[in-house]
């Protein structure tokens, strides 16, 4: 009822659908530094996006409240903003998919656990990551982060779709010295069931990171059989399954242009995009109100899908396949909810031991610099570790890694089983690349 003058005032004015949606959330934040603390922070927001056509074309409007004097302002620069739309891209309010699938994504029990018991795991958090190696000579960061939210979809066909979801993240930083050698580690680990939450875990992982860079050198200039670590097929994928977006395939700005059925991919390569998996990333409709479905993109490298929001779904006369992404303005984007590598079935020590003599990259740096999108040419800066005899040895310091994507991911001859979840909802494991140029002395 709140809400019913925008949508009078809307039709009155000669819009002819419209939309509202909004968001309300809470966080709370908490960092140490030497065991005091030195941020402790909790806020509550809201945002609100109306979006209308007016004449065929979408206006829209963001703000941070609504209140008496809210539903004359949005309507009003609905029309403005629709009125300076030059392009003739067909706009869509939805009116509602055939069925929706309920989604769990919050965790009531978070939200009961006190300040105090999250504090005190930071505390311990800090000090493990002190103590477990006399080579830690700093904690640069130890944090908690918690968020809550609920949003909201409303439009003039009677559309009402609703998600409440929570989550947190603790994390920590390092930096180990050795000799004159200094480098540094960070991870972290995000969940909505604080039973799940592990201070040694976490401790250890850190101080991994920074400890286990440490020693390494230049190996020579030369092109290598590789074992590429989750995280940097994580990076590696998220550019490459971009070129899934549709609308860069329709402007032949993708590297699947023509594409589809096509083979991109080596055969042990299959991505799907999950968001009905049940994660704390889960995701029942996309931000245009179109139910989400689990989607497979790549099937035995074979690409299978392109993703689609309303608009770009219409040019070519399919379906949206549930990726529309909303964001300040009136246009939108494509996204994807929670992207997923198939799983082998061999270890990292099988893959290593596959690879015989060769490199196991851990990490790239500079990928939106490094890597061009229309070519999917790369050139990044990396750290690793050699790998002599099917055995991980010492670590890899100042090097480069350059290559081609289409021709990496057609290049990939095992998948581990080794899968890992990251914050950026994706799920990977490592694999095995026929072949990689690494530039070091």
């Amino acid at each position: 009822m709140k809400y019913d003058k925008f949508f009078a005032l809307a039709k009155e004015a000669g819009i002819t659908d419209c939309e509202l949606s909004f968001t309300t959330s809470t966080s709370l934040e908490i960092s140490l530094f030497h065991g005091e603390i030195n941020n402790y922070s909790s806020n509550s927001s809201s945002s609100y996006l109306a979006r209308g056509i007016y004449k065929g074309k979408m206006g829209s409007i963001t703000s941070d409240v609504y209140n008496k004097d809210s539903a004359e302002l949005f309507v009003k620069k609905i029309i403005e903003n629709a009125s300076v739309i030059e392009n003739d891209d067909p706009v869509f309010i939805f009116q509602g998919s055939e069925k929706y699938r309920k989604i769990n994504t919050f965790n009531k029990d978070l939200g009961k656990i006190s300040p105090e018991i999250k504090l005190d795991k930071l505390y311990e958090l800090e000090k493990k990551i002190r103590e477990l190696d006399s080579r830690i000579i700093e904690v640069e960061a130890v944090g908690y982060e918690e968020s809550s939210s609920t949003s909201t979809i409303l439009n003039s066909h009677g559309l009402k779709l609703t998600q409440k979801n929570n989550n947190y993240v603790y994390y920590g930083a390092s930096v180990a010295k050795e000799g004159e050698q200094v480098k540094t580690g960070f991870d972290l680990f995000l969940d909505n069931d604080f039973n799940k939450f592990s201070v040694d875990e976490l401790a250890k992982s850190v101080v991994k990171e920074s400890t286990s860079k440490l020693g390494g050198h230049q190996c020579a200039s030369a092109t290598y059989k590789a074992v590429l670590s989750q995280d940097v097929v994580k990076s590696f994928m998220s550019a490459y399954i971009s070129s899934a977006v549709a609308e860069d395939v329709q402007k032949n700005s993708s590297l699947f242009v023509g594409k589809l059925g096509q083979k991109v991919a080596s055969r042990k390569v299959t991505i799907e995009d999950k968001p009905l998996a049940k994660t704390i990333f889960a995701k029942g409709f996309d931000d245009e109100g179109v139910a989400t479905k689990n989607l497979t993109i790549v099937k035995n490298g074979t690409l299978q899908s392109y993703l689609y929001n309303l608009t770009t779904a219409a040019k070519d006369k399919v379906e949206s396949t549930g990726h529309g992404v909303v964001g300040g303005g009136s246009k939108v984007g494509t996204t994807t909810w929670y992207l997923e590598m198939k799983a082998g079935k061999k270890s990292l020590d099988e893959l290593c031991k596959e690879v015989g003599n060769g490199v196991y990259i851990t990490e790239v740096s500079g990928l939106h610099a490094g890597l061009n999108p229309r070519s999917g040419n790369f050139s990044l800066l990396s750290t690793g570790f050699m790998i002599e005899n099917g055995k991980i040895t010492h670590g890899l310091d100042i090097i480069t890694v350059s290559g081609n994507l289409v021709e990496l991911f057609n290049s990939i001859t095992e998948v581990g089983s080794d899968s890992k979840e990251f914050a950026s909802a994706i799920k990977c494991p490592s694999v095995i690349v026929k072949k990689i140029a690494v530039s070091g002395k």
